[in-house]
């Protein structure tokens, strides 16, 4: 394939500039590009939502639950943006289809998985086709936007938060009751996954033929940022992750165990707690993005980062009624934060999709590993309760967004 110069795709042209057909249209990419989303993370939620099954399976600690959840999120954060960064110079329009088949593999391997050592290996492999498929999927959905980046993002995170949100609910339904070979069924969903981004692929090389073409040049970058400004801000927006998901981590890996523990749910019961959780963070996050087109990125940071403190600070002293209205609001809140993120990180860096995709996804995916492995370990010694006690008043670093940037002030006309 022809050199690409990736700061040329940064100018957005609409996608009208290609035949029109099911996968040319650029909105009929950006649904193809959140539905595999939702499947990739589908496949990715039935790891932490078959715990109870594999603590009992394997007779797991808390600690072993969270090195499982460390090894699968800390291969993906560390290759995350090693992909990111060789895709901005290498562009790789069929990367994300063998990403999906290496999924496949991991899959496949943890449903047949008779040791732990096998379990860790399945979840590493599962990894690994996670961080091949977000920084360029990213890239893929920002281009396809028409400049509508924030939409664009957003669109295609939900379909990733929905997933999330359906795997506990299908665990539930199908591998809880029946047993660890039914995870088998769900390698239907990664084959699905293969052939819809085999399409997206094509388009895609479509795209870099016309973005090939001669054109008018390009415009201005869209910030007068210092680079020290720029690098006071990132490291904010890593603290504003590091919230975020030490919280959600928190939430996902362990809030069926506190459940279970402290009003008495069944597995399955506390697994629709769950699911109305992470459908309440997808809801949250198709809201984020559209926003923060409208009244810019830092408002919405605000909102979603500080926003939620009062509602992650009251659930753990509510009722089981009143623990679940609470986790709903909170996660809706806290949803839209990483839509605006990301978007903003781009715009402080501009002609860095992918590297900026890589790293924001995994440092996401990191954070999340280490605080399964540590909040594990902080369980076994104190208990959930007050796991999900300490980690309710990390909302506050969102105080913390007082000191970014108005990125949105400091453009410069075009």
């Amino acid at each position: 394939m022809p050199e690409l110069n990736p700061a040329r795709m940064e100018t957005d042209r609409p996608a009208t500039m290609l035949p029109a057909s099911p996968l040319t249209s650029a909105t009929a990419v950006l649904i193809a590009l959140s539905f595999c989303h939702l499947l990739n993370d589908t496949i990715q939620a039935l790891i932490p939502a078959i715990y109870p099954l594999l603590k009992d399976s394997f007779h797991l600690n808390f600690t072993q639950i969270g090195l499982i959840t460390l090894t699968f999120q800390l291969v993906s954060s560390v290759l995350q943006p090693v992909v990111g960064l060789y895709t901005d110079r290498h562009p790789q329009p069929y990367s994300l289809a063998v990403g999906m088949g290496v999924t496949l593999c991991g899959l496949v391997l943890l449903a047949l998985a008779a040791t732990y050592q096998v379990v860790l290996f399945a979840a590493a492999l599962v990894g690994t086709g996670s961080a091949v498929f977000h920084p360029e999927s990213s890239r893929m959905a920002r281009l396809a936007s028409g400049g509508r980046h924030g939409f664009a993002q957003s669109l295609f995170q939900v379909g990733g938060n929905m997933g999330t949100a359906l795997g506990p609910l299908l665990a539930a339904w199908i591998i809880v009751p029946r047993g660890q070979r039914h995870i088998l069924w769900f390698s239907m969903l990664a084959f699905a996954g293969i052939v819809i981004l085999s399409r997206v692929g094509g388009w895609y090389l479509r795209k870099v033929a016309v973005v090939q073409r001669p054109s008018r040049p390009m415009a201005a970058l869209p910030t007068r940022l210092r680079a020290r400004q720029v690098s006071v801000a990132l490291f904010i927006l890593l603290v504003l992750m590091f919230s975020k998901f030490f919280y959600l981590a928190s939430m996902t890996n362990y809030y069926t165990f506190y459940l279970m523990h402290r009003f008495g749910l069944s597995v399955q019961g506390a697994q629709i707690y769950l699911f109305i959780f992470l459908f309440a963070g997808a809801c949250g996050t198709l809201a984020g993005g559209p926003v923060g087109d409208r009244i810019g990125r830092k408002r919405v940071i605000w909102v979603s980062i500080l926003g939620m403190a009062p509602f992650s600070l009251l659930m753990p002293h509510a009722g089981l009624f009143g623990t679940a209205v609470l986790s709903v609001f909170a996660s809706l809140v806290m949803a839209s934060a990483f839509p605006a993120i990301l978007v903003y990180a781009t715009e402080l860096m501009p002609g860095k999709v992918g590297m900026i995709a890589g790293l924001f996804f995994g440092l996401a995916f990191g954070l999340a590993g280490i605080a399964s492995a540590v909040l594990g370990k902080l369980a076994d010694l104190t208990g959930v309760e007050f796991v999900i006690l300490a980690c309710s008043f990390l909302p506050l670093l969102g105080l913390l967004t007082w000191f970014l940037p108005d990125v949105e002030k400091e453009e410069r006309p075009i």
